[in-house]
């Protein structure tokens, strides 16, 4: 058993999500099975047990000397996501102590979990979802496999409320599939995920025998939102990052879903499930209709449609983070009825980012009855990943405190 002292205490999760902890039981969330669909791990604090899965010997070494954080190893760009270590859950994640078993992650993801009242989380990484953008593919293959097999043996195997959807390294289409033939039967594997700034065409011909693996394994693909800024690219035109953030979380997963549906995937793999995580949900009103207009004056281009976009965008599932705060009081009931986010829109946190959502963002909403917030908070997940309902233990004994007052 770990000893905290009072100054540890201070910066230890439990501490810092007080309030988040408040929340969920004056909510009674005990009652709700509620999944996160997007949460983050920081995987560099593990990055020397990573590195050793690395096969190559060569990148093993380079790996071990340098670092997650050495030339080639991550983003070339950096990052602008932590606010200056504003933020205490993210400046302090380091130093928190943990007991020497199980392994720290899990015990950092539990102890975030049972503050929020997440009862099951589907963790990705942090820095490697820059990998997309490094310049060397050997680098991407080999620490994208070796970051999956360090998750499937070490976290996954050893907790079963931590779930994940693995990292395909999309610059390479044999690799992508080779991942899905190695760990889609593994253990806590709910699916697999593209990074969205992947500039390879999800229409390539090299990627249908991927699609047609994931499904066959009834797996679904994701495809996590990000950015790129500084190069040669549009957003080279920005001069603060609240402008990259604003649109590039967007803009690349709205490509890559135009190009989803007017090459007629959904009609090719009509059984694979789509999700878009981290984009928010103000961009899909606009772009089903934008879609529908330009298919109805050009239906000639998309002979493989056989439905207008939006319907097909109906079928996809979106999660909620970072759901968009507006003064008009009509335009998100609008967005939900447009998307069918009583069967489709996932709830996710984004934890521990500087714009997480917590459950409280969907329980609250005044428009949604009791069903549909069960949906987005924890059922629909659960119908999409197949998933066991697991109940965090300090839920469990919030439900039988509570059924103890409630007994004559």
């Amino acid at each position: 058993m770990l000893v905290r002292n009072p100054q540890d205490a201070e910066k230890d999760t439990p501490t810092l999500l007080a309030h988040a902890a408040e929340q969920a039981r004056a909510r009674k969330y005990e009652d709700f099975l509620i999944v996160d669909v997007d949460c983050h791990h920081y995987e560099n604090a593990s990055f020397p047990e990573i590195a050793a899965y690395i096969d190559d010997p060569v990148l093993r070494q380079n790996a071990k000397v340098q670092g997650m954080g050495g030339q080639g190893w991550t983003s070339p760009e950096g990052s602008y996501q932590e606010l200056n270590g504003r933020i205490g859950r993210v400046r302090d994640r380091f130093t928190e102590k943990t007991p020497s078993s199980p392994h720290r992650d899990i015990t950092l993801s539990l102890r975030w979990m049972d503050a929020l009242g997440v009862d099951i989380a589907c963790l990705f990484p942090t820095p490697m979802l820059g990998l997309a953008q490094i310049p060397r593919l050997d680098v991407e293959i080999a620490l994208g496999r070796a970051y999956n097999r360090w998750l499937v043996e070490n976290v996954l195997a050893n907790e079963p409320r931590i779930k994940a959807m693995l990292y395909l390294p999309f610059n390479q289409p044999e690799a992508c599939y080779a991942m899905v033939e190695e760990f889609g039967d593994k253990p806590g594997v709910v699916g697999f995920m593209v990074t969205a700034t992947h500039q390879r065409a999800v229409y390539d011909n090299a990627y249908m025998k991927t699609y047609a693996a994931l499904e066959e394994r009834g797996l679904p693909l994701a495809f996590h939102g990000s950015f790129i800024w500084g190069r040669e690219n549009n957003f080279s035109l920005a001069n603060r990052f609240i402008t990259v953030h604003s649109l590039g979380f967007t803009f690349y997963n709205m490509l890559h879903l135009t190009n989803w549906i007017m090459n007629a995937l959904p009609e090719r793999f009509p059984k694979l499930k789509l999700i878009w995580i981290e984009s928010g949900l103000a961009w899909l009103p606009f772009l089903m209709q934008r879609l529908d207009n330009e298919f109805m004056s050009r239906t000639s281009e998309c002979p493989g449609l056989k439905r207008r976009p939006s319907e097909y965008m109906r079928e996809m599932y979106y999660t909620s983070q970072p759901m968009e705060r507006v003064d008009n009081a009509e335009a998100l009931p609008l967005t939900f009825k447009m998307i069918n986010a009583a069967t489709q829109l996932l709830f996710s946190s984004d934890y521990p980012h500087w714009d997480m959502d917590l459950p409280s963002t969907i329980y609250d909403l005044p428009f949604l009855d009791e069903t549909t917030k069960r949906n987005i908070l924890g059922e629909n997940a659960r119908h999409l990943f197949n998933l066991e309902p697991i109940f965090g233990e300090q839920k469990l004994l919030r439900r039988a405190e509570r059924a103890l007052q409630n007994t004559p």
